[in-house]
This record gives structure tokens, C-alpha cells and sequence, in this order.
């Protein structure tokens, strides 16, 4: 049991280690290596949710070693679920990029793709902060070289912009965890968090501070205002499949604010519990209302899916903000809503940047593109789901976190920016959609890009990698014909986030470690 808790993580580093191994037989073996190891993924995680539903939340600790010296991996509802999303994510953005060939622009893809899994699955599972900043690190190298696959100028610029920002966000990560080692005697998480409880009022000042500053650690990785930045580009210019596997990348940060900060500052914290509930709240607003009107600046649809992922990433802020059991509840079920069909709308944007040839997709007229019924109507599916509207899950998930939210101090600031943005995103998706699929221009009549006329009309559009747009989208119908289910495993998770006692409890087998450095002093 203790080894299928920790397989989630051990899976991909395996699948990592092959595929470089396969290397030598060709790209086709790699594929099929890599296609068979995402798929036992999802497998393997299917099992770990089976696994954290049926019990309580289950520690892997590497060598034996206990708190304050070991490291742990924790499997709850919360950490399952998001290795569950990945891998379902994962499946899809790989089958697109086989199917599109995108994977043969590079020689390094899937090894850095598998790479990716297991940094993404570390950070959720593990229980140790050191340790997060080791699978931060992963993600890190991995992800910088995906964003470059392909090459290519914008791609370069966008890829220094990322790293530079995140490797500002590692060094403070450090800083902050030598603050709270030093302060504290440990990094196990749950053990840090008993040890907070009984914190002198001398020491509270540098563990709050330590905490606010991994607070803009976690912000930098969650794309939160003021350092939110880096995301449009990145994920504007980097490959659809590469873009579409990203939509999770800004999880890892909300899911550390959730588990560090919730685990750390929550209830039994004294006077530093919820010290960063009251920043979370009101830069989520912010941030929402900022990704809404650059949804409407934007320039063109990889862009303008970008800052709705941003939007998205900041409704689940203002989830977490609001603080509360039905709240987180509402929260992960919008994260595994939003996460899945961002995916999805990143690889519709691929679509129609082939179809409209030398437009790409722009939002300027050109000619209409073959099988533009068809894809016009996936993209419109996808910009009800992406923006909230009825009768799809992005308007079940919205509705629950404005519901949680009606007893809060807050709640007319919280209701005034959520509808504003939402009404914004629809109208810059309307927008979209006109230019794209209506307003075109006659077969005849020629169109100017960047100063070169164009007469011909676009090249034939196969829809390469469809199951993996289709399978995506169908988690808006699914979400909803299975709504009640899903409602009561999400509140169930909520509850055992909030439930920090029973955390500590299944860590901490034994009674804690005195701390070494304060024994060592004496």
C-alpha cells in the first residue's frame, strides 16, 4: 500500500529514464514508450484516488527516515485528485503532439514531457517544503525546455522572461525556508506545523514574514498579481501541447498556498492563522479583473486563451480567500474543470492558427477556413465552458464559489468582479468568434498581413489529435450530468484540507523531535 501511495511519483521518473533509453531506437519507439507510460499513469492514479477515498491520507516516507530528518510523500483527496487532472491532461497533450508531429521538432520532447510529470506529481504529493523546492527546481528545467521546443525568437524572449521571474522566485524560496528551518528545527510540514502552534511571540514576527515571502514565491508560480507577467507570453508562443500541459503549471502554486499556508497558518496557528487568507482574497480580485481585460486586448487567440487561463487562476484565489469548507469545496471542483479545458482551448487555437494559413489567428479578416462549421462549433463549446456560461461546469463551478461567499465580509466586492470579468471574458470570446468564423472575406478579395497582400485561400485542414480535444471537453458535460457525485467528493476533500489535525496526525506517527537547534544552543 505504502508503494502504490508513492507510484504516482515514481512512474514518471521511470518513464523519463526508458524513453532516454529508447532514444536509440527511434522516435516512433519513443513515442509508443512514452503514449504506454501516460496511459499506465492515469491507471496508477486512478488507484491512488481509489486508495485516498477509502482511507485517510497515507505517508511514503523515503528511507524510513522520520520528522524532522526525513521526507515524506503524502497522498489525500486534494494531492490525488491533482496527480489524477495531470495525467488526464498529460494523455491528451502527448496524443496531440504524436498526432500533429509537433514532437518531431525536437529531440528532447518526451523525455522533458515525462520530466514534467514527475516534478508536477512531487510538488502535489510531497510533505516536505525543502522538497518542494526540489520538484519546483524539476519543474523548472523541465519546463523551460518545453517552452523552447521548436525554437524560434518569440519563444527565446518568453522562455528568458519565465525562468528569469522563477529563479528570483527560488532564491527568495530559500531565504524563506532558512527562516522557518532556523526559527523552527524542521521542513516536515506537518511537524513544522505543530511546532508553529507553541511559538514563542518573539519568534512570530520571522515566521510570519517568512511565510508572506513564500506567499510571493507561490504567487510567482500561481501567476498572481503583480507577477502575472510572464504567463501570457509564455503561453502564447510556446507549442499548443507544451501550452495545453502548462495549464497546470499555475495549480502547483495554488496548491502550495493551499497546503503549506492552510497546513502551516491554519486554525491551531494562534495568532498567525489566515495571516495571508486576507492577500489571497483581494490580489485573486485583482488579478481577475486584469486577466478579463487583457481577454479583451488581446491580439490574437493563443494570447487571449492565456490571460483566461489567468482569469481562471484567479477565481480559484479568490476560493481560497473566502476561507471556508463549502468554498474549497468549490474551489477544486472549478480547479479540475478550468485545468481540463484550458487544455483544451490551447490546442483549438493550434487548430485554427493551421486553418486560416497566413492569418494564423489573429483576430484581423481573412478567408474562411475548411471545416469551419466544425471548428467553429468545438470553439464555441470551449468559450462557454472557458467563460462560465450555463449549462456547462465552468457556470456550476462559478456559481458554487459565489455561493460559499454569501456570508462573507466581502461578498459585493467578491459578486461585483466575478460578474464584471465573466461579462468582459464573454464579450472578448464573442468578439473572437465573429472575426474568426463569421466575418471572413470573400474567395476573391485579397487581405494585408504585416504589409504583404494575400489573395489564396487557406490549405486543407485535417483535424489531427480531435480525441484529444473532444476527450478535454467533455469533462464541462461530464462535470455536470455527474454533479452531485463529484460535489460530494470535492466537499469531502474540502473537509480534509481544513482538517489539519488529522494531516499532522497521519504524518506524525510518533511524537515529534524536540528541535536539534535549540537542544544544540542549550
Amino acid at each position: 500500500m505504502l508503494l502504490e501511495t508513492f507510484m504516482p511519483v515514481l512512474l514518471p521518473l521511470i518513464s523519463g529514464i526508458l524513453v532516454l533509453l529508447a532514444r536509440s531506437g527511434g522516435l516512433e519507439l519513443q513515442r509508443l514508450v512514452s503514449l504506454i507510460a501516460v496511459v499506465a499513469l492515469i491507471f496508477v492514479n486512478l488507484n491512488a484516488i481509489q486508495i485516498a477515498v477509502q482511507l485517510p491520507p497515507q505517508v511514503y516516507a523515503l528511507g524510513n527516515w522520520i520528522a524532522p530528518f526525513g521526507i515524506v510523500m503524502v497522498l489525500d483527496k486534494l494531492s490525488a485528485t491533482l496527480v489524477l487532472v495531470t495525467s488526464l491532461l498529460a494523455v491528451a497533450a502527448l496524443w496531440y503532439a504524436v498526432r500533429q508531429k509537433i514532437d518531431e521538432q525536437g529531440s528532447h520532447f518526451h523525455v522533458l514531457f515525462h520530466i514534467q510529470l514527475f516534478g508536477l506529481n512531487g510538488a502535489f504529493m510531497t510533505g516536505d517544503v525543502f522538497n518542494l523546492f526540489v520538484f519546483f527546481e524539476v519543474l523548472l528545467l523541465a519546463s523551460y525546455g518545453l517552452l523552447l521546443h521548436g525554437g524560434g525568437r518569440l519563444k527565446t524572449r518568453a522562455g528568458l522572461h519565465y525562468v528569469s521571474l522563477n529563479l528570483v522566485g527560488s532564491t527568495l524560496f530559500l531565504f524563506a525556508v532558512g527562516a522557518l528551518y532556523g526559527i523552527l528545527g524542521t521542513l516536515n510540514l506537518a511537524d513544522m506545523a505543530v511546532r508553529i502552534s507553541t511559538l514563542s511571540p518573539d519568534d512570530q514576527g520571522v515566521v510570519a514574514a517568512a511565510g508572506l515571502m513564500l506567499l510571493l514565491v507561490f504567487g510567482i508560480k500561481a501567476a498572481m498579481f503583480p507577477l502575472y507577467l510572464w504567463l501570457p507570453q509564455a503561453y502564447a508562443n510556446t507549442s499548443a501541447p507544451v501550452a495545453a500541459l502548462f495549464a497546470i503549471m499555475t495549480k502547483v502554486g495554488l496548491y502550495a498556498i493551499i497546503r503549506i499556508h492552510g497546513t502551516l497558518f491554519g486554525e491551531n496557528a494562534g495568532d498567525l492563522a489566515a495571516i495571508h487568507i486576507p492577500w489571497v482574497l483581494w490580489l485573486g480580485l485583482i488579478t481577475l479583473f486584469l486577466a478579463a481585460l487583457g481577454a479583451i486586448a488581446s491580439r490574437h487567440l493563443r494570447e487571449q486563451v492565456a490571460y483566461l487561463v489567468l482569469a481562471s487562476v484567479a477565481t480559484l484565489l479568490i476560493g481560497i480567500g473566502i476561507n471556508n469548507v463549502e468554498a474549497m469545496s468549490a474551489t477544486i471542483f472549478y480547479l479540475i474543470h478550468s485545468t481540463l479545458i484550458a487544455g483544451a482551448m490551447f490546442l483549438i487555437a493550434d487548430w485554427i492558427r493551421q486553418g486560416r494559413g497566413e492569418a494564423e489567428d489573429q483576430f484581423i479578416s481573412a478567408h474562411a477556413m475548411l471545416n469551419a462549421i466544425v471548428v467553429g462549433s468545438i470553439f464555441m463549446v470551449g468559450a462557454i465552458a472557458m467563460t462560465g456560461l450555463p449549462p456547462l461546469s465552468g457556470f456550476i463551478g462559478k456559481l458554487l464559489i459565489l455561493s460559499s461567499a454569501l456570508t462573507h465580509p466581502q461578498f459585493f466586492w467578491i459578486l461585483g468582479v466575478v460578474l464584471v470579468s465573466g461579462l468582459l471574458m464573454i464579450i472578448a470570446m464573442a468578439r473572437s468568434g465573429s472575426l474568426l468564423f463569421y466575418n471572413v472575406l470573400p474567395e476573391e478579395k485579397c487581405h494585408t498581413i504585416d504589409g504583404k497582400e494575400v489573395c489564396k485561400t487557406p490549405k486543407t485542414l485535417p483535424l489531427k489529435g480531435a480525441a484529444s480535444v473532444i476527450g478535454l471537453l467533455s469533462v464541462a458535460i461530464i462535470l455536470v450530468v455527474f454533479a452531485k457525485p463529484f460535489h460530494a467528493f470535492t466537499d469531502s476533500a474540502a473537509a480534509q484540507v481544513f482538517d489539519s489535525n488529522l494531516y499532522q496526525q497521519q504524518v506524525l506517527q510518533i511524537k515529534p523531535i524536540a528541535n536539534p537547534l535549540k537542544e544544540l544552543v542549550e
